[in-house]
């Protein structure tokens, strides 16, 4: 049973991994970026844009129970439900308060929900920048949610912690010494 659930979470990181390289997502060197410290499309990218915006939209997760863990992150992670489908997939379309990602859960009845709180966290997990760690993971402990591990610093000075949601799904929250992505 586990080789079998371990082979469809392999299969889904290639094909995720798969989906990102088609869309054009390229990697900088680490040696450049630390140089110019800045964010610059690679001339790859460039090439394969032609005028055509490519954004990743949304992860999608099959869950047991969508529609409360929705309820419970639109409560507790200030997210915000966009789009709702019907039963038996009861999706949910939960995005982030500036609308800048979604993450889509939805129960599929002819396929298992992983047993996400048997999964090791750096195999599957939904990451969330804060600007308090501490505070945030406090907050979400007394609503429910479980420590997986403590508030750490890594040697770049991001500070970051583990925690599983309600249904065991692994969340991290993180506070970046130099943000990765734009702000808007």
């Amino acid at each position: 049973m586990i080789y079998k659930f371990v082979g469809r979470a392999r299969s889904a990181a290639v094909v995720i991994l798969a989906g990102l390289t088609i869309a054009g997502c390229s990697t900088m060197d680490a040696a450049s970026t630390e140089k110019e410290g800045t964010h610059s499309k690679s001339k790859e990218h460039q090439a394969m844009d032609n005028g055509n915006r490519i954004r990743l939209e949304h992860v999608a997760i099959n869950v047991e129970d969508p529609e409360a863990m929705a309820k419970w992150y639109c409560e507790n992670l200030g997210m915000k439900i966009l789009r709702k489908g019907p039963p038996p997939a009861s999706a949910r379309f939960i995005s982030d308060a500036s609308e800048n990602m979604m993450l889509e859960i939805y129960h599929n009845p002819p396929d298992a929900v992983p047993d996400y709180a048997a999964m090791n966290p750096l195999v599957l997990h939904i990451a969330f920048m804060v600007d308090d760690v501490k505070g945030t993971c406090r907050k979400l402990v007394a609503a429910g949610a479980t420590i997986v591990s403590d508030v750490s610093v890594t040697e770049a000075g991001d500070e970051l912690a583990m925690l599983r949601d309600p249904w065991g799904v692994p969340i991290q929250f993180l506070k970046r010494a130099e943000p990765m992505l734009r702000h808007e």
